[in-house]
């Protein structure tokens, strides 16, 4: 096990060699996209889960999927085409304020002693006057930590993230990226800020294909989109309430 600040702990199921791996975290942010993009990402490429991240500031109640319970928030793995490695970290809980530290130099530092090679941190965003419309073009932009990581970036002609404010994880991990020369990348889709935007996370799934050179069919998360956002509307709505009893002055559920 992994101890950072004695607040998070990233608990091995197993040993995988993931030298060289892509890794990406999910948690929860506009419209969800994070939480959104993970879990496709690791049905539509079969990954396997390979640990947990834990801590006693995180909500008290386990994820049954189907029949399985699953900790708040997961990590899992696999391979594509010609050997490439992706990890996914994935959290359908917002984490609360006084964690995101934590989790985000846990993270870094399992993903440096693992040795991979990049971190990719999808995030939802509000474009002012324009919204992700049913039937509209998503926009996805990028930033990245280092010039290696913005070279790439520009390298596959996906569109520069200029001028604002990237909060929460995907934040943190850029600027830790940037301390420690790690390559980071943040990818911002538009995102309706009122409900789950499965279309914005198509959008950031399209920027992280691009990124690992590998095919990802998101037509089924299009088609699928209305069902999936009401299925994570029921989803928050069942579990506010339990996390809300536990931690009422904190809530810390997305939603």
């Amino acid at each position: 096990m992994h101890l950072t600040k004695d607040i998070v702990e990233i608990c091995n199921f197993e040993e995988v060699d993931l030298k060289d791996a892509t890794v990406i975290a999910g948690f929860p942010s506009i419209g969800l996209v994070s939480t959104i993009a993970a879990n496709y990402l690791i049905d539509a490429l079969n990954l396997k889960q390979i640990g947990c991240v834990t801590s006693p500031e995180f909500p008290a109640l386990s994820v049954v999927h189907t029949g399985e319970p699953l900790s708040p928030v997961r990590i899992y793995c696999g391979s594509q085409a010609d050997v490439r490695k992706i990890v996914i970290f994935v959290s359908e809980f917002k984490p609360k304020p006084n964690l995101i530290s934590a989790i985000s130099d846990a993270i870094m530092q399992w993903s440096k002693d693992k040795k991979c090679k990049l971190l990719i941190s999808p995030e939802g965003m509000v474009v002012e006057g324009k919204g992700s419309e049913a039937n509209g073009n998503v926009e996805a932009y990028a930033i990245g930590s280092t010039e290696q990581a913005r070279n790439a970036l520009i390298s596959k002609n996906i569109p520069q993230f200029k001028n604002g404010i990237i909060a929460g994880v995907s934040g943190v991990l850029l600027n830790i990226g940037k301390q420690c020369n790690f390559d980071v990348i943040s990818i911002l889709a538009e995102a309706h800020p009122n409900y789950p935007d499965a279309r914005a996370a198509a959008a950031a799934i399209n920027v992280i294909a691009l990124l690992m050179g590998v095919e990802i069919n998101v037509t089924p998360l299009y088609e699928e989109s209305e069902r999936i956002e009401k299925q994570l509307q029921k989803f928050h709505k069942q579990a506010k309430p339990m996390v809300s009893a536990a931690q009422a002055p904190q809530p810390n559920m997305y939603g």
